[in-house]
């Protein structure tokens, strides 16, 4: 399964236009945001993903019933466990206890640090894709996670 990876777009709609056009190009099956959307309005554009979404709440997603709506009930309150591929992973916003989780879980991916964080573990890879509104680092990034591979690439977003 080849899974795209963001992170805190923080309503940067030419970042979000990209990935999107990325994810379709890449033929990635699920999109998955860990958090920081911020504004409802994103999803005119992520609805426009070949892939399924799934995501979990940021600290900045103060919208929260019209993300929820926006989003059609694809949002969730992180921690969120979800199976996918036959490999368990952990999604959350503020990272914790990522070494600890890491020995329970395939996957732990987080964000809210606005840096890459790619380190494989005995089971699979702890995943941080950095920041895709580049406000911080002035990088914006992503990650495609081959699951079949166990090989997570980042990916630099113009």
């Amino acid at each position: 399964m080849k899974l795209g990876i963001i992170s805190d777009s923080h309503d940067n709609i030419e970042a979000i236009r990209y990935v999107v056009e990325l994810f379709n190009r890449e033929g990635v099956d699920l999109t998955i945001h860990l958090g920081d959307i911020v504004s409802p309005f994103c999803f005119d554009y992520f609805n426009k993903l070949k892939s399924p979404f799934l995501g979990i709440f940021g600290n900045n997603d103060g919208e929260v019933l019209f993300l929820q709506q926006k989003s059609e009930g694809k949002l969730h309150k992180p921690p969120y466990e979800v199976e996918l591929d036959g490999k368990e992973f952990i999604l959350m916003h503020e990272p914790f206890g990522l070494n600890k989780l890491a020995k329970e879980y395939d996957y732990v991916l987080y964000g809210h640090l606005h840096r890459v964080d790619l380190r494989e573990t005995e089971r699979g890879y702890i995943i941080n894709p950095g920041e895709l509104c580049g406000c911080l680092t002035k990088k914006r990034t992503a990650v495609i996670l081959n699951t079949k591979e166990n090989r997570a690439v980042l990916t630099t977003v113009p």
